[in-house]
């Protein structure tokens, strides 16, 4: 299985936890990682170059830190950009039909926020769901999302380095068991 991850994140430089999650990624040597802010600083999207990069991989990782409980901005221009009529959906478009996605996403508050009883009142799952009903409608197998919680203040070193290593086992594996998430 060939897997591509479309990192979105707008200084990954300057990250500590996408930035460590991306280099993993890149150390394995068994996945194409495309660090997409980078390829794009003028947010001008090659769409044939993207698309072409889509058709040859079989699972697709959107990897990005969630902002105000969404997707960063280069993201959804993405998708409107190389999301296409004809290629990703409609009669004709079928290009990334049977192919799997797979969200990984780094969310600064702890898990417990992320619940009807908690501070945002929603579960990360309900605020991904745009991202699962892209996936339907483009033919993709959504896959269980890959969520590291705590970011901003609760992850030491040593739990970012073990979650590196989680990320990379799981992206590359069925994504459908499901591991236990910081």
């Amino acid at each position: 299985m060939k897997t591509l991850v479309l990192a979105f994140h707008p200084n990954l430089a300057a990250s500590r936890v996408n930035r460590r999650l991306t280099e993993e990624l890149e150390q394995q040597g068994t996945v194409t990682v495309h660090r997409v802010y980078e390829a794009y600083p003028d947010e001008n999207i090659d769409v044939a170059a993207e698309q072409k990069l889509l058709e040859q991989h079989d699972r697709v990782v959107l990897q990005f830190p969630f902002y105000w409980y969404s997707t960063p901005s280069l993201l959804k221009k993405w998708e409107d950009a190389v999301l296409t009529y004809g290629w990703a959906y409609g009669s004709t478009g079928n290009k990334l039909h049977g192919k799997d996605l797979l969200i990984a996403v780094s969310i600064g508050a702890a898990k417990e926020n992320y619940s009807a009883d908690g501070n945002f009142k929603y579960t990360i799952h309900e605020l991904l769901r745009p991202l699962q009903t892209t996936s339907k409608m483009i033919g993709m197998r959504y896959l269980t999302p890959y969520i590291l919680y705590g970011v901003m203040q609760h992850l030491s070193d040593e739990a970012l380095e073990q979650s590196a290593k989680d990320y990379a086992t799981y992206i590359q594996n069925t994504g459908v068991a499901q591991l236990s998430v910081r």
